[in-house]
C-alpha cells in the first residue's frame, strides 16, 4: 500500500506500469492487500491520502503492517513535505497555502511529520518492521518535539552497511544514442561476466520485463570492488567493436565512499564517523586524478541541504584505449576510497578485503 496525496502522481505511476490500482479509501486498501496476501498474489495499492491521516489512524484501529517506510519528502518542510489534511481535491490548496503563508505551512508541515512518526514507532511497537528510508522524517519529527523519533532505524545501518563495507554499490549505465537494444545487450553480458550472482539475475531478468524506459535508456545495478572496473571495460570494448554506441557509466550518491550523511548512508558508524565530510571530498578527488569525465560534489541528497555531502562522477565509454586506462584507475579508486572508509571506522568485512586485494591501506592493521 503506497500512501500518496497528489492523484496525478498516482495515475502517472499507474500509466508507466509502476502501480496496479488506486482506491479513495485507506480501509478499502487495507481490505484489497490482506485479500491479496492471503491469495498469494503481489498487488500494489496507491491509495489517495495522507500519511499524517492514514497512519495515525491504522493505529487506533489496531492494524499490524508486515513492513512499514517513507518517501515523503520530509527533508523539506515547506517545499517538500504535504500536511495532514490536505490530499485528493483539496491538495492544490496545500500548494496555495505554501505559497501564501509559508510560515504557517512550515508550522502544519512540523506538527503533521510529529504526528507521522510516531505512527511509525508505534507500529514498530506492535511488531511491524519499521526502517527510515533516508528522508530525514525522524530528524523532523524530532525537531518538531517527539522525542522517541530514533526508536527505529535507517535502511542503511540495518541492512546495506555491509555491501558498502565491502566496495558493493550502485552501478548506473546510460545509452547516448537513445537505443534500448543498447542496454539490453549490456545486460546479457554483465550476466555472462558474473553468472554466480543470482541477485543480479533475478533483477536485470525483473528489470527488462517491467520496467518501461523514460528519457534516455538506462539500467543500474549493483556491483562490488573489481566487479566495476571488470565490467566497465567491457562495456567500452563493446563500443569499440561497434557492438553498442557510446555509454555513460554513473551511479548513486548513495555509495561506498561518496558520501557523509549522518541521518542515512552513515548513520551510526562503528568509530563515531558519521558527520566526517573528508570522505566524499577525497571520493571527489581522487576521481578528478583519475581522470573520470565528470566530477560533481553536491549537498543535501535526501536529507536535506547542510545534512549531508556527496560526490558523483561520470564516465563516457567512447570505445578508445585511453578511455580503457581512465576506467582502470576510477573504478578502482571510486569503490575503493569506500572500502578504506569503512577499514578505517573498523568494520572487519572491509579490513579483510583491503588485506586480501591489491588495495593500499598501510595505516590499517
Amino acid at each position: 500500500i503506497a500512501v500518496e496525496c497528489d492523484r496525478k502522481r498516482i495515475e502517472r505511476r499507474i500509466k508507466a506500469g509502476f502501480c496496479d490500482m488506486v482506491v479513495e479509501d485507506i480501509d478499502e486498501a487495507v481490505e484489497i492487500a490482506e485479500q491479496a496476501k492471503e491469495e498469494g498474489e503481489p498487488k500494489s495499492i496507491a491509495v489517495v491520502g495522507n500519511c499524517a491521516d492514514t497512519h495515525p489512524y491504522l493505529v487506533e484501529k489496531g492494524f499490524k503492517p508486515d513492513v512499514v517506510t517513507d518517501q515523503t519528502s520530509a527533508h523539506d518542510e515547506l517545499n517538500g513535505y504535504v500536511p495532514a489534511g490536505y490530499y485528493g481535491d483539496n491538495v492544490e490548496e496545500a500548494y496555495e497555502l505554501r505559497r501564501e503563508n509559508p510560515k504557517k505551512y512550515i508550522e502544519l508541515s512540523m506538527e503533521s511529520m510529529k504526528r507521522h512518526c510516531k505512527a511509525m514507532v508505534d507500529f514498530q511497537k506492535r511488531g511491524s518492521v519499521v526502517f527510515d528510508y533516508g528522508n530525514n522524517l525522524r530528524g523532523q519529527a524530532k525537531k518538531a518535539g517527539f522525542e522517541d523519533a530514533f526508536s527505529y532505524p535507517g535502511f542503511v545501518i540495518a541492512y546495506i552497511r555491509p555491501m558498502l563495507a565491502v566496495g558493493r554499490g550502485p552501478f548506473r549505465w546510460i545509452a547516448l544514442t537513445g537505443n534500448p537494444e543498447d542496454i539490453l545487450k549490456t545486460d546479457k553480458k554483465v550476466l555472462e561476466l558474473f553468472p554466480e550472482d543470482n541477485v543480479l539475475k533475478n533483477w536485470i531478468t525483473l528489470a527488462e520485463k517491467y520496467l518501461p524506459w523514460e528519457g534516455l535508456p538506462a539500467r543500474v545495478c549493483w556491483l562490488g570492488y573489481g566487479e566495476r572496473e571488470k565490467f566497465a571495460l567491457e562495456i567500452n570494448r563493446m563500443v569499440r567493436e561497434g557492438e553498442i554506441g557510446p555509454i555513460s557509466i554513473s551511479r548513486d550518491h548513495l555509495d561506498s565512499g561518496s558520501v557523509a550523511s549522518p541521518y542515512r548512508e552513515t548513520e551510526g558508524m562503528r568509530d563515531g564517523s558519521d558527520a566526517i565530510a573528508d570522505w566524499p571530498l577525497l571520493n571527489a578527488l581522487l576521481n578528478c586524478a583519475a581522470g573520470a569525465d565528470l566530477v560533481a560534489i553536491h549537498n543535501g541528497g535526501g536529507v536535506g541541504i547542510g545534512l549531508s555531502t556527496h560526490a558523483g562522477m561520470i564516465v563516457v565509454c567512447d570505445g578508445s584505449k585511453e578511455t580503457d586506462e581512465r576506467i582502470k584507475r576510477v573504478f578502482k579508486a571510486d569503490p575503493g576510497i569506500g572500502v578504506i572508509r569503512h577499514a578505517d571506522a573498523g568494520y572487519e568485512e572491509a579490513i579483510d578485503l583491503v588485506k586480501n586485494s591489491d588495495l593500499k591501506a598501510p595505516m590499517i592493521k
